[in-house]
């Protein structure tokens, strides 16, 4: 075995208030809502103009990261809790902020849009039916997983709330008031990433204890699969994207996970397990960092390569 996990996390309680879930909902919703601002009816034609790279961009998200990361689980056999933060990671859609990150690598940011808008839609069904299908393959997370009260309804019609609707909303906005929306866009999705920033620095501080306890065997777990998600995403693409700035954007949107949403679903669905939080709070985190390395590291590839 290649990890050597905790024996007591099980017992480990995380303390995160209603108030503060109410609120992080909502944070997730203004992001998904500010996301939405940036989104022309023009960007929807690259699922026409460009099928191929959208459907790997899908199947990156859905089907290979998730298969990806038990995978990992499999070989690691982490606590049960971090597993299950590992399997409930890959079932979420790409990350809020990966159009940010695609700008920035050189990426399509069409396709970024595309996908995140394609994968938004599909989030209701796919992420509690990857979760469920990959987190019952292993028989040592079931006795964590059968505590679960799982219902595809009510997650569905959480990220329904949270996600879709916002997204949909948010679009509409941007057509029905263009001008309102130039002045507004730009510092609410600021101001939205840097609350939930806040509010996973607060469950951080709020738990330090804990954290300082087992920071060595969820970071390196998150930095794994990070790594899994990014390095899957850009050799998939490699042989179906028509070009590098696709390639680009499908291993920003594979490698940035939306880890909002996997702590909101944590707190709001299932007993707050110590190794769940853990992980998937610090992948809030890493998300972020992951992001912009990755965005400057496959900038500079592309350098490189026009200079060789």
């Amino acid at each position: 075995m290649f990890y050597t996990p905790p024996s007591n996390l099980q017992e480990v309680s995380i303390s995160f208030s209603e108030s503060n879930i109410w609120l992080m909902n909502i944070c997730i919703s203004i992001i998904m809502f500010s996301v939405a601002l940036n989104v022309k009816l023009s960007d929807l034609k690259i699922v026409v103009q460009n099928p191929a790279s959208v459907l790997t961009g899908l199947m990156s998200q859905y089907l290979v990261l998730p298969a990806m990361s038990f995978l990992l689980v499999w070989i690691l056999q982490p606590e049960a809790g971090f597993a299950l933060g590992m399997l409930l990671i890959a079932a979420c859609p790409g990350g809020n902020i990966s159009n940010f990150f695609s700008m920035q690598s050189g990426g399509n940011v069409a396709l970024s849009v595309g996908l995140t808008i394609l994968a938004t839609i599909l989030a209701p069904i796919m992420t509690p039916l990857n979760f469920e299908f990959w987190a019952t393959r292993l028989d040592y997370l079931e006795p964590v997983f059968s505590t679960i009260s799982l219902s595809y309804t009510d997650i569905g019609f959480t990220v329904l709330q949270i996600l879709v609707m916002p997204l949909i909303l948010g679009i509409w906005f941007a057509y029905k008031f263009p001008r309102f929306n130039k002045k507004i866009s730009t510092p609410l999705q600021y101001l939205s990433i840097l609350i939930l920033i806040s509010f996973i620095a607060v469950a951080f501080y709020g738990n330090g204890s804990i954290f300082t306890q087992y920071w060595k065997h969820f970071v390196f777990l998150v930095f794994a699969q990070n790594l899994v998600a990014l390095l899957s995403g850009y050799y998939l693409a490699t042989f179906t994207a028509r070009n590098s700035e696709d390639r680009k954007t499908i291993t920003i949107e594979t490698g940035v996970q939306n880890a909002g949403l996997a702590l909101a679903l944590v707190f709001t669905f299932f007993e707050p397990r110590g190794g769940l939080v853990l992980l998937v709070a610090w992948w809030g985190i890493w998300n972020i960092l992951a992001g912009l390395i990755a965005a400057q590291v496959l900038k500079l590839r592309a350098f490189k390569t026009i200079n060789a």
